[in-house]
């Protein structure tokens, strides 16, 4: 890797160390065919490669075809490329006496999956017939499952966020439904209906022996949410997407209309692409309509666009608003503030999740936090399985809205 090499210089060294890294893909659960790696080793060949980056950026372009997978492969090349002799390096750095790491260290995003990955760690034997079923009504239940529930989906193993999202799939967010104008009959409703008591007395010749009554019908809420896909929110944003779509394919009923939506650098509908049935097709689904995955944010512009061109699309019927992102705003924070303003008065409930309400001594300090925190009616957290499975809290109170707006005063 330290010396320059030129087109047609691809040693059987290269290619063989090529072919291992692609099987690290595969083990973190990136999706790389034959043909791929025919054509990264073909493109290495005709590109070369001078510094690290080209060598990157080319087995990039050729291995990767979906926007999730980015993080994935970064993590797996800054480890298996970093020395010229991997080989020996990995036996020395996987060690047993080496592979702990301190309580106090915690790995980057995607880190221990690229670990999990290289290491060649054995598998874990399969579960035993007796355990445990999981089991979600009102809370998550199951064996052996404590650690994970309040485990940070940042810090996950690839195996333990292929549970977390099997458990993702089974949770539900219940919501009392809304009273509407429209009635529906009732034998014991408030409101008389005159034409229906007319109808009925003229099976007895007009004469009216009960009087027919109704009640305000019940629907339930629509549900529009606005994900932030920015680089520190790229883990987070692929788990709610999981969530979102466990949602809408719910049977129960307990949501009207669902509505998704991402930003970044720009707004995309991503609605359609949750309809596929297929949790894998749908999020990659997701990556082709987003094309800003792991840029910036400009959370201001973004909500500037969904207030002008989908506010009275979605809104109209009084629908939640799950707004997820860490608030880092990069672009103007009046804008921002202008804006939240106008969909916190368009939307019936305007819940903030954000997953930076995981660090004890999180305050409102960001321009961009400050400016959205004064419009939302919640503020939740949303970085593990537990704060998912208790966000129904979100739709009743103000969570930890209240203690953060007194540090606006500070």
């Amino acid at each position: 890797m330290t010396a320059a090499r030129r087109p047609g210089e691809v040693d059987g060294r290269l290619v063989e160390n090529i072919v291992h890294f692609t099987r690290a893909l595969r083990k973190a659960g990136v999706k790389v065919g034959t043909a791929q790696v025919e054509n990264a080793v073909c493109a290495v060949e005709a590109a070369g490669f001078t510094h690290r980056v080209d060598f990157y950026h080319t087995l990039r372009a050729t291995l990767i075809n979906r926007a999730s997978d980015l993080e994935i492969y970064h993590q797996i090349f800054a480890m298996f490329w970093r020395d010229p002799d991997f080989l020996e390096h990995m036996i020395h750095m996987l060690s047993p006496s080496l592979r702990g790491q301190p309580e106090d260290t915690r790995p980057k995003a995607a880190e221990r999956r690229a670990s999990d990955a290289l290491g060649d760690r054995p598998e874990r034997p399969p579960p035993k017939k007796d355990r445990q079923e999981i089991e979600i009504k009102a809370h998550l239940s199951w064996s052996d499952t404590e650690r994970l529930r309040a485990m940070d989906f940042e810090q996950m193993s690839a195996s333990e966020l292929a549970e977390a999202t099997r458990a993702i799939r089974t949770l539900r967010l219940p919501v009392p439904p809304i009273r509407t104008r429209r009635q529906a009959p009732a034998p014991h409703g408030r409101h008389p209906d005159i034409h229906a008591t007319l109808r009925h007395s003229l099976r007895r010749g007009g004469e009216i022996d009960r009087l027919s009554t109704t009640r305000p019908r019940l629907r339930p809420p629509d549900l529009v949410a606005l994900c932030d896909i920015s680089g520190s929110m790229s883990i987070y944003s692929r788990m709610l997407m999981h969530f979102l779509h466990a949602l809408g394919q719910a049977q129960d009923g307990a949501w009207g209309r669902i509505h998704s939506f991402t930003f970044g650098t720009r707004l995309s509908n991503v609605t359609r692409a949750l309809h596929h049935k297929d949790p894998d097709l749908a999020l990659e689904a997701v990556g082709r309509e987003a094309q800003d995955w792991r840029g910036g944010t400009r959370i201001g512009e973004a909500l500037e666009r969904f207030n002008k061109d989908w506010s009275r699309r979605v809104l109209g019927r009084g629908a939640v608003v799950l707004l997820i992102s860490d608030g880092l705003e990069r672009g103007d924070p009046d804008l921002l503030n202008q804006q939240a303003e106008r969909l916190a008065l368009s939307c019936r409930h305007l819940i903030w999740l954000n997953p930076l309400l995981r660090f004890d001594g999180f305050a409102p300090q960001a321009g961009g936090i400050r400016a959205l925190l004064p419009h939302v009616d919640s503020f939740a957290a949303c970085h593990s399985l537990d704060t998912l499975a208790d966000l129904s809290s979100a739709l009743t109170g103000a969570g930890h809205k209240t203690r953060l707006l007194a540090g606006l005063d500070s």
